[in-house]
């Protein structure tokens, strides 16, 4: 019997280099990209959820991106339309095969491992001020956080250069899968832990 491939074209079976993530990253093939939401009213519903569909839904309402004093949205016209994101979550690993020739759910894998902060920041109030302090991360959140960072970056690669979306994502996941620290996300997550370092 054939095994189960996600989009029927890759195998998910990938090796993990965070043991932190491996229990919070899920690949399986049978589920359906398209959950509607089904575990939304389970606790830590999204570890049940495909780590494909939680980016798909990412790239849905990338959100607001902070560049020094502006904050500009980065949503564009996709917005809500998930079989859109579906085909350019499937044209993006088609990219990432193409160009790296190895199985693109590994290298997305790494992708969200390198771009996970382990460390962050959390502010409180102390007397009459508000005081920062450094945190450990939860793996959960590690999760998300990583997913965002890369959304923002596939965003930021696609703005006003001509590329498509497709291709800025594919171009972020590689990036960041390399640990390239001039990449958007990989950046994004080394000044989170330096400012939790310098918060000591």
């Amino acid at each position: 019997m054939e095994a189960f491939k996600l989009f029927n074209k890759w195998e998910t079976k990938v090796e993990f280099r965070d043991p932190g993530l491996k229990e919070y990253i899920n690949l399986n093939p049978t589920m359906n990209l398209a959950s509607g939401g089904k575990h939304t009213r389970t606790q830590f519903w999204k570890v049940k959820c495909n780590l494909v569909e939680r980016l798909m839904n990412r790239m849905m309402i990338t959100g607001h991106i902070k560049e020094g004093r502006i904050h500009r949205k980065s949503s564009g016209h996709d917005t809500g339309k998930k079989t859109t994101q579906y085909k350019l979550m499937k044209d993006a690993l088609a990219i990432i095969e193409e160009k790296t020739k190895q199985n693109p759910l590994q290298v997305l894998v790494h992708a969200v491992e390198n771009a996970a902060p382990r460390e962050e920041t959390t502010s409180f109030r102390q007397g009459g001020i508000i005081a920062r302090k450094p945190v450990d991360v939860a793996p959960a959140r590690r999760l998300d956080v990583a997913l965002r960072f890369i959304s923002h970056g596939a965003s930021q690669r696609a703005f006003r250069t001509g590329k498509g979306l497709a291709t800025g994502l594919s171009e972020e996941l590689m990036a960041a899968a390399k640990y390239d620290t001039k990449t958007y996300s990989i950046a994004k997550k080394d000044e989170t832990e330096r400012v939790a370092s310098g918060s000591r």
